[in-house]
């Protein structure tokens, strides 16, 4: 809590004090103080930012050998997502390769499905349509549609790591008006589109 929210609640007690005759001895003035560093202290905001960041996300093994996701670090934004079968893709060919899962998450939400960075450059296979939007409302199984971009066919393991997830805040359709008009405001830009900015 910074200085200035410190002195407000310093003052609004010695109002109290003044208007119930109320003289604290240094104890209590100690005491006081001890109690606003520990209520509203930087461990205090550190903790009630990570409350308010924290999410928590519901995932439901559809086969027994799915393998559940985990992030590699806590600074990563992705965690990796898992074949739970062999997979033939032929050359420049797409599959819809199974994870065994599915999620449950909450609304403002939604997890988009992205390609492995060493995947990509070691081996030529990416997500075809970048990202993958899963709707919070969805229940079924994740898929990744993998793009072998090889001139001869690949195999996908089981177990293979083919995607990663990424968690991402989201306006969903419900918090949105689609309103009808016959102009748009203007703007610096307009309407160049394509290529006009260099």
């Amino acid at each position: 809590m910074d200085d200035k929210k410190v002195e407000e609640i310093k003052k609004q007690f010695e109002k109290i004090q003044e208007s119930e005759n109320f003289i604290p001895d240094e104890d209590f003035e100690q005491e006081l103080q001890d109690i606003i560093n520990l209520t509203f202290g930087k461990d205090f905001e550190k903790e009630l930012s990570d409350s308010l960041m924290t999410r928590n996300v519901k995932i439901k093994k559809l086969v027994p050998d799915a393998v559940l996701p985990k992030y590699n670090y806590p600074s990563d934004s992705g965690f990796d997502l898992h074949s739970v079968e062999e997979v033939i893709i032929p050359a420049f060919g797409r599959a819809a390769v199974p994870t065994g899962l599915s999620f449950q998450f909450d609304d403002g939400i939604e997890l988009q499905i992205r390609p492995k960075s060493g995947l990509a450059l070691n081996q030529g296979l990416t997500i075809l349509n970048t990202p993958g939007t899963v709707d919070q409302g969805y229940r079924g199984e994740i898929k990744a549609i993998v793009y072998n971009t090889n001139n001869t066919t690949v195999t996908i393991p089981k177990g293979m790591k083919v995607a990663q997830g990424v968690l991402c805040p989201v306006l969903s359709g419900k918090f949105i008006n689609l309103v009808d008009v016959d102009d748009l405001d203007e703007t610096d830009r307009g309407d160049n589109g394509f290529g006009s900015t260099g």
